[in-house]
C-alpha cells in the first residue's frame, strides 16, 4: 500500500474554518485528518502542497516513519504550521491503517482501556445567575466536571483587573450553588502575568475550582514555577504545546496536574501517546483539548480511550452552547455522538467518520477570520 495522494480542504462550518486533510492511498482507501492552527489554516495547506510530491509513495501503514522524517526534514522548522500539518497527516495515517485492518485506531494503539469516554461540559454566561442556570441544567444532563466562562469576548478592551474584580466573586457564588460534588474549572485564556492570575486566584475562596486553564503565557516555564508557589490551585497548560519538547519542563518540573493535549497540534497519535505515557509516569491527568471539529473529537476519542491517565474531555456540545453547531454538518455523513456526558468507545473500522464528498465540495468556501486583538485601557496590545 502506497499512498497516492493529499488533499487539504479548507472550509468554513458553523463559527469557523476547518481545515481537513485527505490522504488516498493508491488501492483506494482514505483517511481523513485535522489541522489545529485556527485562523491560519491557509498557512497549513499551503506548506501541504510543498510536501505533496514526497509524500507520494510513502507507505501510509508506518506513521510513525512519515512522522520522523517529517519533523527531521530540514525545510520543517519545529513551528506552529509545521505541527498541524504533521498532525493532521499523522491522524488521517491512522485512519487509514485502521480502515486497512479493519479495526478501530483504539485497536492500534493498544486497545481500550474504557467503554466510554468521559468529557467536561463548557458552560459560559455573562450574569452569574444565568451562568449558574445553566451549570444546572448542564448537570442534570450528566456532566460531572464542568469549565466556566465568560460568553461574551472583549471587542476591543481587556484590563486584567477587571476581571480579577469581578469574575472570582461569580466562580464563588457558583461553587456555594453548585455544591461540593461537582468539578469546577475555568480558562483565563493565557491574559495574565503571575502577579494579575495570583491576586486573581488569592480572590477565590479556597476549593472554589478544582482546576485552572492557562492563567499566564506558556513559553517561560520559570513562570509557571513562580505561580506555582503562590497558588494552591491544580493547573492546566499545555493547548498550544506542538511536542513533547514543550512539555517536558512542565512535565518533569511538576509544573502542571492536568495536561490539556491538543491531538491535532502537538503531531497526532504518535506524539500524543509519548506524551500521554509521559504524563502518567509523572502522576499527571490527560483534560485533552478539543476545540475543532468531529475529526479532532473522534481522534481525541481514541486516544482516550487506551491511555490510563484520561481525566475528561473538552466537550462544546453542552445545554445552551452554539458551539455544538461546529460538529454538525452535512459533511460529516457520519460522527461520534455523545451518550449523556460521555462519548461511547466507537467500533468502527479507522475513526469512525464518514466524509460525505459532495458536501464538502458544496460546503461554505474558506472564510478569513481573526481572533480579536485586544488591548488594555491605556492603548496596550494584551493576550486574547
Amino acid at each position: 500500500m502506497k499512498i497516492a495522494s493529499v488533499a487539504a480542504y479548507p472550509v468554513w462550518i458553523a463559527d469557523r474554518n476547518q481545515l481537513l486533510v485527505k490522504v488516498t492511498t493508491a488501492c483506494g482507501v482514505t483517511g481523513w485528518g485535522e489541522s489545529g492552527l485556527t485562523t491560519r489554516e491557509q498557512a497549513v495547506a499551503g506548506a501541504l502542497a510543498d510536501l505533496g510530491d514526497w509524500l507520494e509513495g510513502r507507505d501510509p501503514l508506518r506513521p510513525s516513519a512519515v512522522w520522523e522524517a517529517l519533523a527531521l526534514q530540514p525545510g520543517i522548522a519545529r513551528d506552529r504550521v509545521s505541527a498541524a500539518l504533521i498532525s493532521a497527516l499523522d491522524i488521517a495515517l491512522h485512519d487509514i491503517a485502521g480502515k486497512a485492518l479493519d479495526v478501530p485506531v483504539h485497536q492500534i494503539l493498544g486497545g481500550a482501556l474504557r467503554s466510554r469516554v468521559p468529557t467536561f461540559g463548557c458552560v459560559r454566561a455573562d450574569d452569574r445567575d444565568h451562568l449558574i442556570d445553566l451549570a444546572r441544567e448542564t448537570m442534570a444532563a450528566g456532566w460531572t466536571c464542568l469549565r466556566l466562562g465568560w460568553r461574551t469576548d472583549a471587542p476591543e478592551i481587556f484590563d486584567p483587573h477587571d476581571t480579577i474584580g469581578r469574575w472570582p466573586g461569580i466562580l464563588a457564588a457558583c461553587r456555594a450553588a453548585l455544591g461540593p460534588r461537582v468539578m469546577l474549572g475555568s480558562d483565563l485564556h493565557h491574559r495574565f502575568s503571575v502577579a494579575e492570575a495570583a491576586a486573581f486566584m488569592a480572590r477565590c475562596p479556597e476549593a472554589t475550582l478544582d482546576f485552572v486553564e492557562e492563567p499566564i503565557r506558556d513559553e517561560t516555564p520559570s513562570a509557571y514555577a513562580a505561580l506555582r508557589r503562590l497558588i494552591r490551585t491544580p493547573l492546566a497548560i499545555g493547548e498550544e504545546f506542538t511536542s513533547r519538547w514543550q512539555f517536558l519542563p512542565y512535565v518533569e518540573q511538576g509544573l502542571c496536574d492536568f495536561a490539556r493535549i491538543d491531538l491535532c497540534n502537538v503531531g497526532g497519535f504518535t506524539e500524543a501517546m509519548k506524551v500521554a505515557g509521559w504524563c502518567r509516569a509523572h502522576g499527571i491527568d490527560v483534560m485533552p483539548h478539543n476545540p475543532l471539529g468531529p475529526i479532532c473529537t473522534a481522534a481525541t476519542v481514541h486516544m482516550a480511550a487506551v491511555i490510563p491517565n484520561h481525566a475528561f474531555l473538552e466537550c462544546w456540545e453542552t445545554p445552551g452552547d452554539d458551539n455544538a453547531a461546529r460538529q454538525d454538518s452535512p459533511v460529516f455523513r457520519n460522527r461520534l455522538r455523545l451518550d449523556g456526558a460521555n462519548f461511547p468507545v466507537p467500533t468502527e473500522p479507522g475513526l469512525g467518520i464518514e466524509i460525505d464528498e459532495a458536501a464538502l465540495a458544496a460546503a461554505a468556501p474558506f472564510r478569513w477570520s481573526e481572533v480579536p486583538h485586544l488591548r488594555r485601557s491605556d492603548g496596550a496590545f494584551t493576550n486574547w
